[in-house]
């Protein structure tokens, strides 16, 4: 199952895949109708499980989509088809050597395409960012898995490199892919910067994760009150500064960027402040 588009010019990095919401977070390099992205899998359990929770409060049969939460949500097969053995990740065919060159393109001119260096093969996307979380920040994952276990241990330990003071960067400082432009022209979006919506979501796992009786629940606890308090502290030192609230925040400086004033989903702030999930 995947959002991806075709793939058929070669001046991008990675093909965008803007139903995703996620634009340029890099995905398989050769898209085909074999890949499966972990983030479209744990959205689509989500809204089951949300489905039918709204269905028991009415009173109205929802068998239907409980099953269907049952069989995405699945532990063992999320794992299956996901886990890399550190971390989940979208399954394709996939390069992990490409990047962009100039290549003279006539009269004078010149323009960055891209250069396959390493044949392409079906395996794990090991891109370190966002969607490795999914199953976590969705809180698919039960109290008790080892793998909750090793994505909490790898943010405490900042070995992933997404953690930062000013909260969870997209993409890894330490990834290839770590603010890389995906077209000559194209900035990195989703490829470092601070995003208040996803920082939300892990937040509000957390919470959840710190909550409910298992061999994590100190950790969570842990990191909750401290990625909560990164995010909120750099928010409103930068609306000091700025006087605005921003699309996205540097994952370097903690500084506001792109869109503003951006009080979209950025103003989830204010249900960290208040501590409302």
């Amino acid at each position: 199952v995947s959002t991806q588009s075709t793939g058929t010019t070669d001046k991008e990095l990675n093909p965008k895949t803007l139903t995703s919401g996620l634009d340029d977070y890099p995905r398989a390099t050769h898209p085909t109708e074999s890949e499966y992205h972990v983030d479209l899998r744990c959205w689509m359990a989500f809204a089951s499980r949300s489905l039918a929770n709204l269905g028991d409060l009415l009173g109205i049969n929802v068998d239907q989509y409980r099953e269907t939460y049952e069989l995405l949500a699945n532990n063992t097969r999320l794992k299956e088809l996901h886990w890399t053995g550190k971390f989940f990740a979208d399954y394709g065919l996939h390069s992990d050597v490409v990047g962009l060159t100039e290549k003279r393109t006539g009269q004078g001119h010149s323009e960055k395409r891209r250069v396959v260096g390493k044949l392409p093969l079906y395996q794990h996307v090991k891109v370190q960012g966002y969607v490795n979380l999914f199953p976590f920040i969705l809180t698919l994952l039960e109290p008790s898995s080892a793998e909750l276990g090793t994505i909490l241990k790898n943010l405490k330990t900042q070995s992933n490199g997404m953690s930062s003071q000013y909260g969870l960067c997209s993409v890894a400082k330490s990834d290839s892919y770590y603010l890389k432009h995906n077209t000559q022209h194209d900035a990195p979006y989703w490829r470092g910067p601070v995003w208040i919506n996803i920082n939300f979501l892990a937040v509000r796992a957390l919470d959840h994760y710190a909550k409910v009786p298992g061999p994590h629940q100190e950790l969570s606890g842990a990191l909750y009150k401290e990625l909560r308090e990164n995010i909120v502290n750099n928010m409103y030192l930068e609306y000091k500064r700025t006087g605005y609230i921003w699309e996205q925040y540097n994952c370097q400086t903690g500084r506001g960027q792109s869109v503003h004033p951006f009080t979209g989903w950025s103003s989830l702030v204010v249900l960290m402040m208040g501590e409302q999930y």
